[in-house]
Parts: C-alpha cells; sequence; structure tokens
C-alpha cells in the first residue's frame, strides 16, 4: 500500500511542478494545491498505513492495548489541510483581485511596478 501511495505522491509532484511552470495564475494556484496535497500524503503515509485499531486507552488501563494507529501523522495532515485551505482562498482571492485590475492573468504581462523598456 505504501508503494501506490509513494508512486501517487510522485505523479502529484510531477503535476504540481508542471502546473506552477505554467504562466497563467491560475495554473499556478492549482498546481500549488496540488503539491501541498502531495506534502499531506507524504506526511500520511510516514504514519504507516495499517489497519491498526483507533489510539484509544481503554478505562482502566495505562496505555493501549495491542496494535494501534499513529494519531500524530493524522493530525499533522488535518492542521496542514486547513492551512492548505486559507492560503488558497486568500491566493484566489489575491488572483482574482489581479485580474480586476490588470486584465490579464498571464504573468508575464502582469509587469505594473517594472518600468517600459525603450525600443530603440
Amino acid at each position: 500500500m505504501e508503494v501506490m501511495l509513494s508512486v501517487l505522491v510522485g505523479v502529484l509532484v510531477a503535476a504540481a511542478v508542471y502546473l506552477m511552470l505554467a504562466r497563467n495564475v491560475l495554473r499556478f494556484l492549482f498546481g500549488l494545491i496540488l503539491i501541498s496535497n502531495a506534502a499531506n500524503l507524504t506526511i500520511f503515509t510516514s504514519g504507516r498505513v495499517t489497519e491498526a485499531a483507533p489510539p484509544l486507552i481503554p478505562e482502566g488501563a495505562e496505555a493501549p492495548v495491542g496494535l494501534v494507529a499513529n494519531a500524530l501523522p493524522q493530525a499533522l495532515v488535518l492542521t496542514a489541510i486547513v492551512i492548505g485551505f486559507g492560503l488558497f482562498a486568500f491566493a484566489l482571492v489575491l488572483a482574482f483581485r489581479a485580474y480586476d485590475a490588470l486584465g490579464t492573468l498571464d504573468s508575464d504581462e502582469m509587469r505594473v511596478a517594472e518600468p517600459v523598456e525603450d525600443t530603440k
């Protein structure tokens, strides 16, 4: 199972890099989401995918009984998903405002702060 998830992480990273190399800002944002999902899947896979019991301690015991799942990668991924969604929402609004102000999503045409070159 971990081998299949590792291959999936590789495919997600490759697709994300392809999208992030485009000049379109919206494609860059989709690549950013894909690469964050690949990082989340990497963290989740590092916690070993097992069919173990949830990490709960029975009443009266001092430690979990038997094989239990690792809860730390799951908590990290959940936190990363929330942060990634907030980042995506902010970046999407920023791209929308840039499109309203500049009329384009092409990053090469978004040169407001750069002076116009003289072609003599």
